[in-house]
């Protein structure tokens, strides 16, 4: 009984330590499940090795442990120990008036042993080399550009309180103002509201139209939106300047000179639409495994819809308080950008989800995905709110200069310089950081630099500027704007004319941001896809169709008109 008693007590204890290491399973799947993971950027040789000697340590220190556990005349000690039988030491106790000045001593076996277990070692346990790669993880619990948080979030609230006031002025103006005032009130009730509220009901259903017609047919979408958006806003130019005022003629020939620009622009680009079309299908697959993907843009829609309704009735306040225009254009642009933060939620949303099931092949609840995005990374989505439009609407004026070159030296060299100025500030800055912000949770910038290095280091700069997704999901936007206008228009003109142009510049915002939302879901995975190839060109999820095109590219064997670039002349050597 001597030596069974031990014995029982150690399987006893292994069942207990292998039941806890059990639960520690059960929580490490769950972590897992809402993405607390963490992954390293480079992979380090002797990372096996270590996991190795780890285990050898741990493994020895648990055989230690439970030596010194067994009672000095325990026959297994005793054999362990070379056969000898040790006496159980006596410790003698001192007398109270004396303490005792040394501790016991347990006898220990002699250095040589005729045998010992393996799992009893006297070398010292193998130093454990320290991994030089950063470490990145997939969770990170921080907030991104907290500045730009505060600052939205203070917009926010000084919108929520101007949009209440001038509600409350708009209601103070139809019970308590002048008669005169009353009648203009109801009279911009009547012949206004409902087309702006069915402008926004139209728009909602025309951008989950568009969504789920480029999920399921790509190819001819990609063809359809470049010409339809030519045809619509031609459409739309042409309807406003039939109905002769000064205010319509104007707002219609802007529409005209941007349909003249958008006929040129698909004749430009129609060499690069194959390879889009490739890129479109092959990041839209992983889609159909994430049955709750538009989740996040149902939500943003919806609120998008309430917020537009108060939003027109506080433009409707405005004109019954001082400085009626600067009150509207300021409204205005605090609806572009609140209405850009909800997309670019959607964005980060869908880059997350997308993006984890490229990097570690798992299925994310977008739920998470969703609260993260709303709560860790806002920040990052306000910053690049406010700064990517104007950064890329910027980059596009400066390549259109360059592509205007002719014999003034002077105007050349203004040309180039404005371009390589907008470059070096796109580095900082541009639309392929959401990926890394939604998989690593880092700041905008920062994001922004280490992905536009990714692209040079895997010499994809040229793909990424000749890409022309985000011009689809932009002339989108313009398509179910001019089909607002269009209805709009007609509508207004025929109940009350004097409201047709102001009612077509607001139902066309209107139709346009609306539809940006819910095509957020498209551009993200073709991000993901562009961003996460980048960093890992050997996954098993890409097929062939990037690094065809580089080699194309570099065989000179490729016929699409290249992006105006600065020269290498012009840059630093």
């Amino acid at each position: 009984m001597g030596a069974s008693d031990p014995v029982v007590e150690r399987e006893t204890q292994k069942k207990e330590e292998e039941g806890g290491g059990g639960g520690g399973g059960e929580e490490e799947v769950k972590d897992v499940e809402k993405g607390e993971v963490v992954v390293e950027e480079k992979v380090v040789d002797s990372n096996s090795n270590v996991n190795i000697n780890n285990i050898n340590d741990e493994q020895r220190g648990f055989s230690a442990s439970m030596m010194q556990t067994l009672n000095p005349t325990n026959p297994l000690r005793i054999v362990i120990n070379g056969g000898r039988r040790v006496t159980a030491p006596r410790i003698a106790t001192p007398p109270p008036s004396q303490p005792s000045r040394q501790a016991p001593r347990i006898p220990t076996p002699p250095p040589s042993q005729p045998s010992r277990p393996r799992s009893i070692s006297t070398s010292p346990p193998a130093p454990t080399p320290t991994p030089q790669a950063s470490r990145t993880t997939l969770n990170s619990k921080k907030y991104t550009n907290k500045i730009s948080l505060f600052l939205f979030v203070l917009h926010m609230i000084l919108a929520i309180g101007l949009v209440g006031f001038l509600v409350f002025k708009g209601i103070q103006g139809l019970i308590l103002a002048s008669e005169s005032i009353k009648r203009k009130e109801k009279r911009v009730l009547k012949y206004l509201l409902p087309q702006v509220e069915a402008a926004s009901l139209l728009s909602i259903s025309l951008s989950f139209s568009w969504q789920k017609a480029v999920r399921v047919w790509p190819k001819f979408m990609v063809h359809f939106i470049l010409w339809s958006s030519f045809f619509l806003s031609l459409s739309a130019g042409i309807l406003l300047i039939c109905f002769q005022k000064p205010a319509t003629d104007g707002v219609g020939v802007c529409f005209i000179a941007f349909a003249i620009g958008n006929g040129l622009y698909a004749c430009w680009v129609s060499q690069r639409i194959g390879f889009c079309c490739k890129v479109l299908i092959m990041s839209l697959q992983p889609v159909s495994k994430f049955s709750d993907l538009n989740q996040p843009t149902y939500w943003m829609l919806g609120t998008g819809f309430l917020w537009m309704s108060f939003w027109i009735l506080a433009v409707i306040g405005a004109l019954n308080f001082y400085f009626p225009p600067l009150i509207i254009i300021a409204l205005v642009l605090s609806l572009a950008w609140t209405t850009e933060v909800m997309r670019n939620v959607v964005n980060l949303t869908v880059c997350r989800v997308i993006s984890l099931y490229y990097i570690l092949g798992m299925q994310s609840r977008t739920q998470f995905c969703f609260q993260r995005a709303l709560t860790q990374n806002l920040g990052s989505a306000c910053l690049g709110s406010l700064f990517v439009p104007t950064i890329e609407a910027l980059r596009i004026v400066a390549r259109g200069l360059n592509l205007l070159e002719g014999e003034d030296e002077f105007m050349f060299s203004c040309a180039h310089c404005c371009l390589r100025i907008m470059e070096s500030i796109f580095r900082c800055g541009n639309g392929w950081a959401y990926v890394q912000i939604a998989a690593y949770g880092k700041g905008f910038v920062q994001a922004s630099q280490d992905t536009w290095a990714l692209f040079e280091r895997q010499e994809m700069e040229p793909i990424v500027d000749s890409d022309i997704t985000s011009s689809i999901c932009f002339l989108t936007g313009v398509c179910s704007g001019c089909i607002c206008v269009i209805v709009t228009a007609a509508w207004t003109a025929k109940v009350h004319q004097p409201f047709t142009a102001t009612i077509s510049l607001l139902t066309f915002i209107i139709g346009y941001l609306m539809t940006r939302i819910a095509m957020a879901l498209p551009q993200a995975c073709v991000s993901c896809y562009y961003v996460c190839y980048a960093e890992n060109p050997d996954n098993r999820l890409f097929d062939s169709t990037i690094k065809d095109r580089l080699s194309l590219m570099k065989a000179g064997r490729d016929v699409v008109v290249p992006t105006p670039r600065v020269p290498h002349r012009f840059r630093e050597t």
